[in-house]
């Protein structure tokens, strides 16, 4: 039970990193979303280096979720609308592994490339070099964080033909302690504190995530299919 499992966790892992890798340019979308707010945020604020360091943390964390948002609503969408879907929850596999293996396919795509990039848009923003590490610790998990609980939102609106204003609306609430932690530990790392203190937090956010998450998507997923 246990290697089945597993199986079919790195299955739809590999799944969905093919087809993103297959529809590039749709799979970039939210990474260059990232990078071209981000050189937006000088021109429309002040070019003042001072006052765009004070507020680098929490506009990169700002960007960083509208863009793990901009991808999340389609994670099931393909599925549900080809059919895999169904046949996934009439499988008599575990449905939390492939839950997962899709949904850290989606970090892999989303999250992981807004963490390694976030140091050049923190040297856009002018932000202190004390910030890069807190930064970069921060977004991997967090972001992680988002993918797992825009997952729960993209599996209550899956059957809906037009379903993201609800899904922001179900997710936001959701997404508020993880950029309110996140923003922490880097102004943390800018001010001389101790920046592992907001990060551990959102480190058990994250551990409640991975064991919570997958069996709410689970349980809706199957409800959905139901109805």
């Amino acid at each position: 039970m246990r290697k089945q499992a597993s199986n079919s966790f790195y299955a739809y892992l590999r799944r969905d990193l093919l087809l993103s890798y297959r529809r590039l340019g749709e799979a970039a979308s939210p990474l260059i979303f990232f990078v071209m707010a981000s050189t937006l945020v000088p021109l429309g604020m002040t070019p003042d280096l001072a006052s765009l360091a004070k507020i680098a943390p929490g506009i990169i964390w700002v960007l960083a979720l509208l863009a793990t948002m901009l991808s999340v609503g389609g994670l099931f969408a393909g599925d549900y609308q080809d059919g895999s879907l169904e046949q996934l929850l009439i499988s008599p596999q575990i449905l939390v592994m492939p839950v997962l293996g899709k949904v850290t396919a989606h970090w892999l795509i989303t999250g992981l490339p807004l963490t390694l990039v976030s140091p050049l848009l923190g040297l856009m923003l002018s932000m202190p070099e004390a910030g890069y590490l807190p930064m970069m610790a921060s977004l991997a998990l967090g972001t992680a964080c988002l993918s797992l609980l825009g997952a729960v939102g993209a599996a209550l609106t899956v059957s809906l033909h037009k379903g993201g204003m609800l899904l922001a609306l179900i997710v936001m609430p959701l997404y508020m302690p993880v950029i309110i932690f996140g923003g922490a530990t880097v102004q943390y790392g800018i001010d001389g504190l101790i920046w592992t203190a907001p990060l551990a937090i959102l480190g058990a956010m994250l551990a409640a995530a991975i064991a919570l998450c997958p069996l709410a998507i689970a349980s809706v997923l199957r409800l959905t299919s139901i109805n």
